[in-house]
């Protein structure tokens, strides 16, 4: 029943990490004009957010207390 068996070669397994394809992937689609407008005003939104903080956020980082133009309140004078 199980009198003889048929040898297989697994040299084809070594071969198959050093394989590669001739066959070329299909070229990149060119982005069309509303989709290249969109990654520009994306770009555009996202420098004008960090430019706006930016500018909203440099009083507070200002250590000049006279250049805020706030008053000290009174629970800080020592009397």
């Amino acid at each position: 029943m199980f009198g003889r068996r048929e040898s297989v070669p697994f040299a084809f397994l070594s071969d198959a990490d050093a394989f590669r394809s001739n066959v070329a992937p299909p070229p990149r689609e060119r982005a069309s004009a509303g989709e290249l407008a969109g990654r520009w005003l994306l770009g555009v939104c996202v420098v004008a957010g960090l430019v706006g903080s930016l500018v909203i956020g440099m009083p507070a980082l200002s250590t000049d207390p006279s250049a805020t133009g706030t008053e000290q309140s009174e629970a800080s004078d020592k009397r």
